[in-house]
């Protein structure tokens, strides 16, 4: 290590130095096009040009330099893809008449079959490609760090572990984590020349600046998507979320808490982001504020999804892929239901991004940035602890597919970077899970193994039935939990399902010809990412399960939207502006037919289902409201508790009471008689014991019946106004 604070670049001369490059690095300067080669012979014949010469290819040999190449893409027919085109409307049939509720599952299964047959057929004949994977690139690394800034960096983050003992944030361990994330981040990051950029023509400007503003639309359009009707959808909170609001509540009160402990414990993000957003919008500790906050959450995943999609492909690819993930029924809806499941994608989406451009291109600074995202996932959402995993089974595929090395690999290096990065940022939940370790994994506990309960039979059974539906859900069930989803019918809409599948064989077909580790990732990140769900070996029924297996949405799409550019490109092929013209109307098309499916699952079958399964807590807190106003109190006020009814805390969020619970049980109502009047007793329309006793004690009280709109959700008032 050295106190550099930047590289030198190395100049051209005759005499050898560490730094000088080499024969092979001058030749690929000089020969990479005609103006270098051009150039290269006007200096020999001109001195006085030597230097700048020198100094331009020294700029390019320490720069981002080409390495090799991905595969040529085999040359595309000239005349109609016929078979890509049925391909893909025999798959979309297919899975259309997968839909429930009349589910044609022979026929379904037969049309797949056969579009699959016609998509291998049409890759075999040059129709259908997926587009190149992006260039390998070297990028200039010395392999050294600043040697103060590195070793104060390791000082800060023992402090800061000896810090956060008393599992809180305050503002000196807030300081010294900072401080130590800084230190390390500054000592390995390294700081490229800049290099000038290409003069852009006129028309490259003008196209340049079309592309940008298509990319706003649509991520407009995704937004909407994300934010519509976030007031009403979902309509009523149910336990979880009155759990989250007291949790916010301690916050409010001044008890920062590293991790929450309350229902099995909870991660820390979602609660200070959830406050931050109630005092920006001014929507209080409130179900909205617990809505909105995750629907940001949301959106804030869309950048990521665009530039993954062209670290898989191209710009196209990361247009559809935004698209596609943006109006999806399945992250829209785990991003609005209030918990903390869209923390799960938020952060996969970076953290793979990073990682998969690191190795391609050998930059450090990605793997820095990769381990700060994977750390800070893990203050998320817990389903996020499976991405170490997936981080570590990435490197061994690199290696598996890089035996043999490349000139200034570091690969050890970049992991322990990785890991380096993501434990400084793990700081405070790494002292917590010491000091905690049962608290900490109580929750995955009670899913992977029989802490709460007895396995239902054999563990690797259980496993490989719970492997075989996760793998299912994107075309065919989602699972049974209708709190965040409509239960039952595939997690893809009907375009992005049926791409999906054309995509997992074309995505086969590519690495099959060209071997390369991006592409066995991704097919192994799949299963890994839905591993939360699949892992719920103690609740089986819990499996597929949208929420837990949320990253596994973004791999999805990323293979869907893969499927449609290669089809584009093959449309788009000729010359001709009919073959053109055919080509965008049929993305225009998949696009309006996936956006109004989706919004027809999430904005009226989602809605309606959620509505009749929740309760109306949300009745019951306008009647404690207009009690507050009428009398000026809510202390008389209680509802009485009824097996798997309303949850008796969150009447009271409604009414903007969030740390009261307003249960009152049958054998306290006697407690109530010395209470002075008014009193309001709400309790559940058939629970006529409950009348008959609070009759007894107020003969004189006045009963009536809160007729709901939604079936089996009326509940009983009683008033005793003497």
């Amino acid at each position: 290590m050295n106190n550099d604070s930047q590289f030198q670049i190395p100049e051209l001369k005759n005499e050898e130095s560490q730094q000088e490059p080499t024969v092979l690095d001058l030749y690929k300067s000089v020969t990479r096009d005609w103006i270098s080669f051009f150039n290269f012979i006007r200096a020999l014949w001109d001195a006085r040009r030597r230097a700048e010469l020198n100094q331009t290819l020294a700029d390019e040999v320490a720069s981002h330099v080409s390495e090799e190449q991905s595969p040529q893409e085999p040359a595309r027919v000239s005349y109609f893809p016929w078979r890509s085109t049925l391909g893909l409307f025999l798959a979309l049939s297919a899975q259309l008449i997968l839909e429930p509720p009349n589910r044609l599952v022979s026929m379904g299964i037969a049309l797949y079959v056969f579009a699959l047959g016609f998509v291998i057929w049409a890759y075999l004949n040059d129709e259908w490609h997926l587009p190149n994977l992006p260039l390998f690139r070297q990028t200039y690394d010395s392999q050294t760090a600043l040697i103060i800034p590195f070793i104060l960096s390791i000082l800060l983050a023992l402090f800061t572990f000896w810090a956060f003992g008393g599992g809180k944030f305050t503002l000196v361990n807030i300081s010294f984590w900072v401080a130590s994330l800084a230190s390390l981040s500054y000592a390995l990051w390294i700081k490229h020349p800049k290099i000038a950029k290409e003069e852009l023509s006129t028309e490259a400007r003008r196209n340049k600046i079309l592309w940008n503003l298509l990319v706003i639309a649509v991520f407009g359009i995704t937004i909407f998507f994300r934010l519509y009707r976030t007031q009403s959808i979902p309509a009523e909170p149910f336990s979880d979320h009155a759990e989250k609001i007291l949790d916010v509540f301690d916050i409010s009160r001044g008890d920062y808490s590293v991790y929450f402990p309350r229902n099995t414990g909870r991660e820390a993000i979602q609660m200070y982001w959830t406050l931050l957003v109630a005092n920006v919008f001014g929507t209080g500790l409130s179900y909205l504020s617990l809505k909105l906050g995750t629907a940001l959450l949301g959106i804030l995943t869309l950048p990521y999804i665009y530039l993954l999609g062209k670290e898989y492909g191209n710009e196209r690819v990361g247009l559809f892929a935004l698209f596609l993930f943006g109006v999806a029924y399945w992250p829209n809806v785990i991003s609005r239901i209030g918990l903390r499941f869209p923390l799960y994608p938020l952060f996969v989406a970076p953290t793979l991004l990073y990682l998969i451009r690191g190795l391609r291109t050998r930059n450090r600074n990605d793997f820095i940035l990769c381990g700060i995202f994977l750390g800070l996932g893990l203050h998320g959402y817990s389903p996020f602890r499976i991405m170490p995993i997936l981080v570590v089974i990435a490197f061994i595929v690199y290696m598996l597919y890089n035996r043999s090395g490349r000139k200034g690999e570091n690969v050890l290096g970049w992991f322990s970077i990785i890991v380096m990065t993501s434990l400084f940022v793990f700081i405070p939940l790494l002292r917590y899970w010491i000091s905690n370790p049962e608290q900490f994994g109580y929750r995955a506990l009670t899913r992977l193994t029989s802490v709460e309960t007895a396995l239902p039979g054999p563990a690797w059974k259980i496993f490989l039935s719970n492997l075989y539906r996760g793998l299912l859900m994107f075309n065919w069930d989602d699972g049974e939990i209708w709190v965040n989803s409509l239960p039952h019918r595939p997690a893809l809409d009907v375009v992005t399902g049926a791409l999906f599948m054309i995509g997992i064989v074309l995505l086969v077909a590519r690495y099959v010809r060209g071997r390369d580790w991006r592409d066995m990732l991704l097919l192994v990140s799949i299963p890994t990412l839905l591993m939360p769900s699949i892992l719920s070996l103690a609740f089986p029924g819990e499996n597929p399960a949208l929420n837990r297996a949320g990253g596994g949405a973004i791999a999805a799409v990323i293979v869907s939207a893969l499927a449609l550019e290669g089809l584009v490109t093959s449309l788009a092929e000729s010359r001709s502006m009919r073959r053109k013209f055919i080509s965008f109307g049929l993305v225009g098309f998949l696009f309006a037919a996936s956006a109004f499916q989706n919004f027809d699952l999430v904005f009226n079958k989602f809605d309606k289902n959620f509505r009749a399964g929740a309760w109306n807590s949300s009745d019951m807190g306008r009647y404690i409201s207009k009690f507050r106003d009428k009398y000026g109190q809510t202390d008389s006020v209680w509802i009485v508790p009824f097996p798997y009814w309303v949850d008796t805390r969150l009447p009271g969020v409604w009414a903007g009471i969030p740390n009261r619970d307003f249960a009152l049980w049958p054998e306290n109502f006697t407690e109530t008689v010395n209470v002075s009047a008014p009193k309001m007793f709400i309790f559940r329309y058939d629970d006529l014991e409950t009348e008959k006793a609070l009759k007894v004690l107020y003969p004189n009280g006045v009963l009536t019946r809160y007729t709901s709109p939604l079936e089996g959700k009326d509940f009983m008032i009683l008033m005793v106004e003497k």
